[in-house]
């Protein structure tokens, strides 16, 4: 077999998958089921290799066996054998396989509940606070020499400072549309009180319109992104798979 029958015989492997998945868009039926099934264990597969190559191997065996530099006996990092302590405990898990013993399977789910817990405010600040970082914007101008912010080519170093530290009132408008948006959107979630004033109804009423906007425009990117893996499908079959049949042609 030449290489580009190989290539050829691969391809064709992967557009029979390909047509036998989204041929659930049909009907469910057994030819589905069957690339379904070769999928999951594919990636059942995957998941059992990339979980010693990416955690288990880094993470762990490297960390209790030390790395060496290179070939020579130079060790560039040394090993820690406590590290070793982790194995049993990983390995209780397995127990709750076991009538008699799944009570040790408690163990490693409490330890790991533990220090997730623990991290979650780590995480948590990580996540939402620069985003809480990034709602207090400047809505005052400081420079009213132009509206628009200039270009930085061209320009001397201690200008472009200048300008890079300097509000001009386009960017000052778009930071008064964004904090109104927050505020907006925000009193949406205001359950504590009723809302009795017109103003802060209103405001209520623009905010429920805004995340309705918002969350449509995530509806729309979510709708591209599935017709982006379609597109990609497509451009596999018809333009991949095809050149590679026709690289067969004497």
């Amino acid at each position: 077999m030449t290489i580009d029958q190989y290539i050829a015989f691969k391809l064709s492997l992967g557009v029979l998958a390909t047509l036998g998945l989204y041929s659930v868009l049909f009907k469910e039926t057994r030819f589905y089921r069957f690339f379904e099934h070769i999928f999951l264990g594919l990636a059942a597969g995957y998941t059992l290799v990339a979980t010693w190559t990416d955690t288990l191997y880094q993470v762990w065996w490297q960390r209790m066996m030390g790395q060496f530099q290179g070939e020579g006996p130079k060790m560039a990092e040394p090993g820690y054998w406590a590290y070793a302590a982790l194995l049993p405990i990983g390995l209780m898990g397995y127990t709750v396989f076991s009538k008699r013993n799944n009570w040790m399977s408690r163990i490693p789910i409490g330890i790991i509940l533990g220090m997730w817990s623990g991290q979650q405010i780590l995480v948590w600040w990580n996540t939402y606070g620069p985003q809480l970082y990034s709602t207090m914007q400047p809505i005052w101008p400081t420079n009213w020499s132009s509206m628009t912010k200039p270009p930085a080519a061209g320009l001397s170093p201690e200008q472009a400072a200048e300008v890079a530290a300097s509000l001009y009132p386009s960017q000052a408008l778009t930071n008064v549309i964004f904090v109104l948006t927050f505020l907006a959107a925000f009193s949406y979630f205001i359950f504590s009180f009723e809302l009795k004033s017109k103003f802060l109804l209103g405001f209520n009423k623009l905010g429920r319109w805004l995340l309705m906007i918002g969350f449509g425009a995530i509806f729309g990117s979510t709708v591209m992104g599935r017709f982006a893996l379609e597109i990609d499908r497509m451009a596999f079959i018809w333009i991949e798979w095809i050149q590679s049949l026709q690289n067969l042609r004497p």
